[in-house]
């Protein structure tokens, strides 16, 4: 199950289904107020999203699964995984975050989505997770502006409860030359499993894994070899 950055959709995913084995189901996670769930509303909270994922995963509970979260997706995925585990029993085959701090370290005080249309393309556009012509296109902006925002506030007011820890085991990756994330700060994330703890580097910044697809895949899925295969 995979969970895009703030103002991704499920499409940021296209190209895994043709780099995992043949017994591996991709699922992705699309958020509302974006393609085709265009018209529904945004969420408001982590709490929220978390909950309808938690609730939409009902019918897959009978297999193994992994989630690999990027960015606020990374926040999103741990989330799921708490409820998956609270509400249901059930734990995952592992946890794989990307490109995110982990929640108990300390955000940043700046409040992004705060700032006017403009500032906000322009300071997501410099991490490389904005297309060209959504920039070149006000048009385009104006689409999807709304998501991009809510994700954004969403990612930013975001708090984990302190204390908590997935039974999971979690791998975290992370960019060499991403600006927002230390690798101290990506590292953390072994605070928040009882089970092991992996760290893994990538050349590139916050969107490293555009250019390291192929890399990132191999990677998760040896680290998934043991497992009766995951959705």
């Amino acid at each position: 199950m995979c969970f895009a950055h703030a103002g991704g959709s499920a499409a940021a995913f296209r190209a895994l289904p043709g780099l995992l084995p043949d017994d591996v189901q991709l699922l992705a996670v699309q958020y509302p107020g974006r393609q085709d769930r265009y018209t529904e509303p945004c969420m408001g909270s982590m709490e929220a999203m978390a909950d309808a994922v938690t609730a939409a995963l009902a019918p897959f509970l009978d297999r193994p699964m992994a989630f690999f979260g990027h960015s606020l997706g990374a926040a999103v995925a741990y989330e799921a995984a708490l409820r998956l585990e609270r509400a249901h029993g059930t734990v995952l085959a592992h946890l794989f975050v990307s490109g995110r701090s982990a929640p108990s370290r300390s955000r940043t005080s700046r409040e992004l989505h705060r700032l006017d249309d403009d500032e906000l393309l322009a300071e997501l556009s410099s991490l490389g997770g904005m297309a060209p012509e959504v920039l070149a296109d006000p048009g385009l902006g104006s689409v999807v502006l709304p998501a991009l925002r809510a994700d954004v506030r969403i990612a930013e007011t975001y708090r984990a409860e302190p204390g908590c820890r997935t039974g999971a085991p979690v791998t975290a990756y992370h960019g060499e030359s991403d600006t927002g994330v230390e690798e101290a700060d990506a590292r953390a994330w072994s605070a928040h499993t009882t089970a092991d703890f992996a760290f893994r580097s990538f050349a590139g910044g916050h969107f490293y894994l555009n250019h390291r697809t192929p890399e990132l895949v191999a990677d998760m899925t040896a680290r998934l070899e043991h497992v009766g295969r995951t959705a």
